[in-house]
């Protein structure tokens, strides 16, 4: 990740002009002025871009795009891009960023972008196909690279190629599933992976003589995971009428509500994409798939449960982690159309998919702590509506924030 320029955390950003936060935005991550302003004005979308993105096109639509200060991520000083209509979003999670750099800011580990593509076989002797599969793999597999050479020589590619039954009894319906393991660099994968995939059906089915169904990426990204992680000092968590060892034992309480009932889990995780998605929405990514496996991890160990978690330390620090599955990428979709996306990757400085994926976590790690603080001590609906009502009130009167 490159660093920037200049420190993040700078005190008074919500107070600057428009104009200003652009222009201290481009020389923090030394951007030409003029690249970045056409980039931000009007969605930073021409039609003529619009109509190689989708279908049926009459026009585009824009949403805010904004930049949280403060965040520190593994020593490094990050500006966050962030497009999202709620209100209080951006400002809650640049605050809780200042709060957490604190204790040194954050941290964040990834493992390897490897996603995981299902192949459905049907066949008359699922254990004897899948024998056969396993005495073959290798040959499998070099089938499959042969189906994206640029993948390969950008050092990434298949990996493995493992079996399991569905449902995994011998009931009746069995059927397998083959997982291709693909390392897909710093693309989100989709492509790659589907295409290997389907290039296997041919080979699989004259191999077993079985039936080839779906072909399909999991949005299930489990092998692709970022665990981001904070030390909050106590102190720096003191508000006006409370402690900083009375609200950070709320966090911690909210914490274990959600840990405990999958009602609260589910606005518990929601408040983390609130982060996340809006990272996602700025640097042109999947969003939906990130959520979908989002979601779908936090079932993986039965019931649904919150995907972070906060405790306190020896009554000094609160420690808060969170564990995300992370299908993004920096190369190819819309990161290549879209020049408000390619200006998003520009501020916060990705030179890969890993620098986006622990930028998100972290995007979503802090928003969640911002609204556990505000949940356990005012309120959520305090400052939220606070800021709502001043857009509101703008809009009334005419002007623009």
């Amino acid at each position: 990740m490159k660093q920037s320029n200049e420190p993040s955390r700078i005190p008074g950003w919500h107070k600057l002009s428009l104009d200003e936060r652009r222009n201290r935005t481009a020389a923090l991550r030394n951007l030409d002025q003029t690249t970045l302003r056409d980039a931000m004005t009007h969605g930073g979308l021409h039609l003529d871009d619009a109509k190689l993105m989708i279908e049926n096109v009459i026009g585009t639509y824009a949403l805010p795009f904004a930049v949280a200060p403060n965040f520190t991520i593994n020593g490094r000083d990050v500006l966050v891009p962030m497009v999202v209509e709620e209100a209080s979003v951006v400002a809650a999670a640049g605050n809780a960023a200042r709060l957490i750099r604190e204790g040194g800011g954050f941290t964040a580990q990834v493992t390897p972008p490897v996603m995981i593509g299902q192949i459905q076989l049907f066949a008359k002797d699922v254990h004897k196909a899948t024998e056969q599969i396993k005495e073959h793999r290798k040959e499998l597999l070099r089938v499959a690279r042969e189906a994206d050479p640029m993948l390969i020589r950008f050092g990434g590619g298949p990996l493995d190629l493992e079996t399991r039954l569905v449902p995994d009894d011998d009931s009746e319906g069995q059927f397998l599933v083959l997982h291709l393991h693909v390392d897909v660099r710093d693309a989100m994968g989709a492509n790659a992976v589907n295409t290997m995939c389907e290039r296997l059906r041919g080979p699989l089915e004259k191999l077993t003589g079985g039936r080839v169904g779906l072909c399909i990426l999991s949005n299930l990204a489990d092998q692709r995971l970022v665990t981001a992680a904070c030390s909050v000092p106590v102190e720096a968590l003191t508000m006006e009428n409370r402690s900083g060892a009375e609200v950070a034992q709320g966090i911690v309480m909210a914490s274990l509500f959600a840990e405990m009932d999958p009602y609260r889990a589910a606005t518990h995780n929601k408040g983390i994409m609130n982060g996340v998605d809006a990272v996602m929405l700025a640097t042109g990514n999947d969003w939906r798939a990130v959520e979908a496996g989002a979601h779908a991890y936090a079932t993986k160990k039965g019931g649904y449960a919150p995907l972070a978690t906060w405790r306190l330390m020896e009554g000094k620090s609160l420690v808060g982690r969170l564990t995300l599955p992370m299908a993004v990428g920096i190369i190819g979709g819309t990161t290549k159309v879209h020049p408000g996306a390619r200006a998003a990757l520009e501020i916060l400085g990705a030179e890969s998919a890993t620098d986006l994926g622990m930028v998100a976590t972290c995007a979503g790690l802090a928003s969640n702590m911002a609204a556990l603080r505000a949940l356990s001590t005012e309120g959520i609906q305090r400052g939220h509506m606070r800021l709502h009502e001043r857009s509101r009130k703008l809009a009334r009167e005419g002007q623009k924030p």
